[in-house]
């Protein structure tokens, strides 16, 4: 690994904890609102789009800078994608468990290495498929045990938001454009949709507070980090960092509501968790071997 490959990686995985990080407290602050799925959607939503058209702003008109921020086609098809999962995310959570949530939505980087080996051509290694499999028996473990209490909707919209974030980040890995602005405008997508619904109904909630706390500064900064990560680091490598967001939303919740996941949800999201676990060790084995290989007296670099 050269020493610029080694700083952009270095980048990469900053870029992506720190993404990971912020979006741990998406879920406890839609909770803590107090509000029905559609007025709240519509305030976390509105309040992320002002601050990207904000942000867009002072950076064309103060800064000088002249970018694309939806870059072309790949822009608009990943825009597409990002604004779905958080209609899919946000509703999940009204329908199931934060825990089958963050679990279930952890499967991403591994629908990441499906879409890269179906439209990129980047063919999974032994130790990725092995991951998905042992994923996949996590998933049904939770999805079964959704079935069997009446969230299985839930766990449905949370397995769809996981296929969307996926082919959001492989979208953005693929055309190698700077998506950061891209999954904050794609608020837009949710906002219109849960203004229409929430209109007949009224936009009451308890404590608005906090999704505007969310709106403002958790998601915008979250979905920046997490949509600029692919420019550094694989698609599939950058979806593990959902992993953050998998093992602490559980603790905040339950810190907060006392929110305990059951039996058959900890079996198999200690699975998914202990699969994403090994296979990044695993990688991250291969490539101290490759450094060291590099360094071995008479081989060039």
């Amino acid at each position: 690994m050269t020493p610029d490959h080694h700083a952009v990686r270095r980048t990469g995985l900053l870029v992506a904890t720190a993404g990971g990080l912020f979006l741990s407290f998406d879920i406890p602050l839609v909770r803590l609102t107090e509000g029905s799925l559609w007025p709240v959607l519509a305030l976390r939503s509105l309040s992320t789009l002002v601050v990207a058209l904000v942000a867009m702003a002072v950076i064309r008109f103060v800064m000088g800078r002249r970018e694309a921020f939806v870059p072309g086609r790949a822009g608009l098809l990943a825009g597409l994608f990002y604004g779905l999962s958080t209609m899919a995310f946000v509703a999940a959570v009204y329908h199931t468990t934060t825990a089958n949530v963050v679990f279930i939505v952890a499967f991403s980087p591994m629908f990441a290495a499906l879409l890269s080996w179906l439209f990129m051509k980047q063919v999974p290694s032994r130790s990725t498929l092995i991951t998905m499999g042992a994923m996949v028996a996590g998933v049904v473990l939770i999805v079964g045990d959704g079935l069997a209490a009446g969230h299985f909707f839930g766990d449905l919209l949370a397995l769809t938001a996981a296929v969307l974030i996926a082919a959001g980040l492989t979208t953005a890995r693929a055309s190698g454009q700077p998506m950061g602005f891209v999954p904050l405008l794609a608020s837009a997508i949710p906002a219109a949709i849960s203004l229409f619904f929430a209109w007949p109904e009224g936009f009451a909630m308890q404590s608005p507070g906090w999704a505007l706390l969310d709106g403002l500064v958790m998601m915008p900064v979250a979905f920046w980090l997490l949509a600029t990560a692919p420019r550094y680091l694989p698609a599939a490598e950058v979806g593990m960092f959902y992993l953050l967001e998998t093992v602490l939303a559980p603790v905040w919740m339950w810190m907060i509501f006392r929110e305990v996941p059951s039996t058959a949800t900890l079996l198999g999201g200690t699975l998914i968790v202990g699969a994403l676990l090994a296979h990044s060790l695993v990688g991250l084995h291969a490539r101290q071997n490759g450094r060291a290989a590099v360094h071995r007296p008479g081989i060039t670099p």
